[in-house]
């Protein structure tokens, strides 16, 4: 038996929204946040690999760097997954955007993973073309900020500007802003 006077566990009213009330926020709001998010995993990925170097005792930057990958690539998954499955990330919760699912409900932690990796469409494009074409560090940054720049944009086809990797995934982003009283 539950206590009346304690708060119930539903969600929040921003994560209740259902998909057609729900605010999808600007694109330059979304990319900011995307760049800012970069930033942040510059630690995270910072001290995983300090970790795995520590832990591999790994003497040479280019010694177990495949391992390495796959071991940020793991990292990348659980800080994802997790805070996704939470409604936001640190830099999500900064610029006031909320992941949900299509119902407007927190993800669960397997459709944040699913998110997770159709969110590699960012990059993948662009780093398929590197390896075969030997492409140098000029072409592959104008290649990679190009198809970053194609993708983003690609959001402006779908009917409520979401990502396309959020479509496949079924999870949009919403605004999260907290609702103030206008006195117009």
């Amino acid at each position: 038996m539950t206590d009346s006077n304690q708060p119930s566990a539903a969600p929040s009213p921003s994560a209740t929204s259902t998909t057609g009330s729900a605010q999808t926020p600007g694109l330059m709001r979304r990319m900011a946040c995307w760049l800012y998010e970069g930033m942040l995993l510059f630690g995270v990925l910072f001290i995983a690999g300090y970790l795995f170097s520590t832990l591999t005792q790994q003497r040479h930057a280019l010694t177990g760097r495949h391992a390495l990958m796959a071991f940020l690539f793991l990292v990348l998954g659980i800080y994802f997954t997790w805070f996704w499955s939470k409604g936001q990330t640190l830099a999500m919760k900064t610029w006031h955007i909320r992941v949900t699912d299509l119902r407007g409900q927190a993800l669960t932690q397997a459709r944040a993973l699913l998110r997770y990796l159709l969110s590699w469409s960012w990059f993948l494009p662009p780093l398929a073309l590197i390896a075969p074409f030997h492409l140098g560090a000029g072409e592959t940054s104008v290649l990679m900020i190009g198809w970053i720049l194609v993708w983003a944009l690609l959001a402006r086809f779908h009917p409520r500007r979401q990502f396309w990797h959020d479509v496949l995934a079924g999870t949009q982003l919403v605004d999260a802003r907290p609702r103030t009283t206008r006195h117009d």
